[in-house]
């Protein structure tokens, strides 16, 4: 079983460069771990997801524009999550204020192509369901 995901825990995108901790508010009134635990609705722009470092996408406007102000070479810009929709699929059975809870199986996309996923899931001491 994937583990149950906390504040803290460390993201990857596929477009960033660097990774980043997730924030979780303790809005849920829930820990594991001594630590807030996070639910599908964690998933908001600078809010929860801050920085990856650089954005690599080719769709991203800024890359554009920086990739054509280069005369064609790419270039990366730096990295404002887009994310537009909650994380995915969630715990089918453990419910964080009324929302399914997060486990390090779960993914997120970022507007601009990127695919959003955990590394570390902040803990390792409790597990839920996919």
């Amino acid at each position: 079983m994937p583990d149950q995901v906390c504040m803290g825990a460390l993201m990857e995108c596929s477009y960033g460069v660097a990774p980043c901790p997730l924030v979780v508010l303790p809005a849920n009134k829930v820990t594991t771990s001594m630590m807030p635990a996070a639910n599908i609705q964690d998933y908001k722009p600078i809010v929860n997801i801050a920085t990856f470092g650089m954005c690599n996408s080719t769709t991203n406007p800024a890359v554009i524009a920086l990739t054509a102000a280069a005369l064609g070479v790419h270039t990366p810009a730096p990295c404002i999550p887009a994310t537009t929709s909650p994380w995915s699929p969630g715990s089918s059975t453990v419910k964080l204020a009324k929302q399914p809870a997060l486990n390090n199986s779960c993914k997120c996309n970022c507007m601009w192509g990127g695919e959003i996923s955990f590394t570390s899931a902040g803990q390792v001491q409790c597990t839920v369901a996919e």
